[in-house]
C-alpha cells in the first residue's frame, strides 16, 4: 500500500513480465474505460494472446465487488477475449463468480494472496529468510 497507484501499476507490469508475458505496457491514460495495461501472453511459443489488465489498490478493507469485473468486462469487450484485475485486496464471492460467469469471456483475478505466492515464486521482492531456534531437548543430552 505504500506504493502510489502509478507505482502498482508499474509493479503489475513487472509481475506480468516475470510470470511470461511480453511486450506489456501500461496504458496509464485518462478515459481509457478501466484499461490500465495490455500484454502479449506467449502460449508454448506458438500461440499468442492479448491481455488488457486493471490495477486495484485498495486497503484491507475494501473488497472487490462484482460491479467491478463486470465493469471491466464490459471495458474489453470488442478488444480482446482475455482479462486479469489485480488487487492489493480481496475479491468479493459475487465478484468470483462474476469472474466465471458462462457466456462471456473470463476474467483472472489476482488477490493480495496470489500476488504474495507469485513474488514468492519468482523471487520477486522478497528476500529468503532462514530462521534458527534453540533446541533445549539436544543440549540436556549433555547434563
Amino acid at each position: 500500500m505504500a506504493l502510489s497507484p502509478q507505482a502498482f501499476e508499474r509493479f503489475c507490469q513487472r509481475l506480468l513480465r516475470e510470470a511470461g508475458f511480453e511486450q506489456v505496457e501500461v496504458t496509464g491514460r485518462s478515459g481509457d474505460g478501466g484499461i490500465d495495461g495490455v500484454g502479449l501472453f506467449l502460449i508454448n511459443g506458438l500461440l499468442s494472446r492479448r491481455v488488457l489488465f486493471q490495477c486495484k489498490r485498495y486497503g484491507s478493507g475494501h473488497v472487490v465487488g462484482s460491479s467491478a469485473v463486470r465493469d471491466f468486462r464490459g471495458a474489453m469487450m470488442g478488444r480482446t477475449e482475455s482479462a486479469i484485475i489485480v488487487t492489493t485486496s480481496t475479491f468479493s464471492p459475487e465478484a468470483r463468480r462474476e469472474a466465471g460467469r458462462d457466456g462471456v469471456p473470463a476474467i483472472e483475478l489476482l488477490d493480495m494472496e496470489r500476488i504474495v505466492d507469485l513474488c514468492r515464486n519468482f523471487q520477486l521482492g522478497l528476500k529468503a529468510v532462514q530462521t534458527f531456534v534453540l533446541d533445549r531437548a539436544f543440549f540436556q543430552q549433555f547434563d
